[in-house]
């Protein structure tokens, strides 16, 4: 591994699908892999519907960042991947619940910027996937 970089591995966010770690810390930045709606405790993907397969999101997101000792209130930029961009009022519902002060987890009304993408496919048959970019405090 490199001086620069340093990988983080979380306990609390599913195992990854594939050749890559949860996250990577790299100039006071976090750099989280994308998490599509995986249960942690049973790998599987979370059924219903796509508000709760996004907040499955949010929170292995949450979880990564927690590994790294930092929140996701900390997060700089969120890229969403929709496979129907019909879904994106729903997913933006539930991305606007976990970015305000009443929600657990975030505590503040200052989201991060966004991208949200459609795309033909996700891993696993998901419908959404969620990756993030998380400012680190200074000296992590």
């Amino acid at each position: 591994m490199s001086h620069h970089r340093e990988a983080v591995t979380a306990p609390g966010a599913p195992d990854a699908v594939g050749p890559y770690v949860h996250a990577v810390r790299a100039g006071g930045l976090l750099f989280c892999s994308g998490q599509v709606p995986l249960d942690p405790d049973t790998g599987e993907l979370v059924a219903g519907p796509i508000g709760e397969q996004a907040a499955r999101c949010l929170r292995n997101l949450q979880a990564v960042c927690e590994a790294a000792g930092v929140g996701l209130a900390d997060a700089v930029r969120i890229t969403v991947y929709l496979t129907d961009m019909g879904d994106f009022a729903a997913v933006n519902e539930v991305y606007a619940g976990f970015f305000t002060a009443a929600s657990s987890g975030t505590g503040g009304d200052d989201p991060p910027a966004r991208v949200a993408i459609g795309v033909a496919a996700l891993p696993l048959g998901a419908s959404v996937e969620m990756d993030a970019v998380v400012a680190l405090p200074e000296g992590a």
